[in-house]
């Protein structure tokens, strides 16, 4: 029944993750656009979209939480159940420094939880890939379907880190456009780093294709 009620899970929250991205992005493009809009209402909406995108965020570490417990009730991974609920803690605490990290990002501590986040995500993008490589080697015994979609995984963490700094970019035209007012081509520039977020957004689409792909294929 637990079972059940994971991959039931596993799957709805694809679709929440999914969504939510297709959400944000046309939100982000509608500002990125409306250059005849006041800039005090456009700079609203833009802090409205970075609010939605903690939908995000929490999609991607609810379905890193329900893989790993999954793969350990399945025999996958080892550790069975104990494993299946220390990823059910470490789940909880991260979307808890997620939130925190959101809400307080204006205040001193914020850049610490910022980082912390940070490295956490460093961290998977270097430790799935190395799982990979341990079990087409030999050492860690996992089904090679499984071992690639744990790289593929690593490589959809990197993409979102990717989108972050796309956005701090953004920000950077944003804040000149706030300050000095718009200056000719800041709009043009706006949209280019609007393209660049976008199409790291691309490749991360594709990747959580290919690992759908891989979770019912099971070649």
């Amino acid at each position: 029944m637990l079972i059940h009620t994971l991959l039931v899970a596993h799957i709805a929250v694809l679709g929440y993750w999914l969504g939510s991205e297709l959400v944000i992005n046309a939100n982000f493009r509608f500002v990125s656009w409306a250059s005849n809009m006041p800039f005090s209402e456009r700079d609203g909406l833009l802090d409205h979209v970075l609010d939605v995108d903690q939908h995000v965020r929490y999609a991607l570490i609810l379905q890193l939480g329900l893989g790993t417990a999954l793969a350990g009730l399945l025999g996958y991974l080892p550790g069975g159940g104990g494993l299946a609920a220390s990823a059910g803690v470490l789940t909880v605490a991260w979307l808890v420094l997620v939130e925190a990290t959101h809400r307080l990002r204006k205040a001193p501590v914020g850049a610490l939880l910022a980082r912390i986040d940070g490295g956490i995500r460093y961290f998977l993008i270097a430790a799935l890939p190395t799982l990979c490589v341990l079990a087409l080697l030999g050492p860690l015994q996992l089904p090679v379907w499984l071992a690639v979609k744990l790289a593929l995984f690593g490589g959809v963490i990197l993409c979102g880190l990717g989108i972050r700094l796309a956005i701090i970019r953004y920000y950077q035209v944003w804040r000149s456009n706030n300050a000095a007012g718009p200056q000719p081509g800041d709009e043009n520039l706006v949209r280019q780093r609007y393209w660049q977020a976008t199409w790291i957004l691309m490749v991360l689409w594709l990747l959580i294709a290919v690992i759908l792909a891989l979770s019912l294929w099971k070649p």
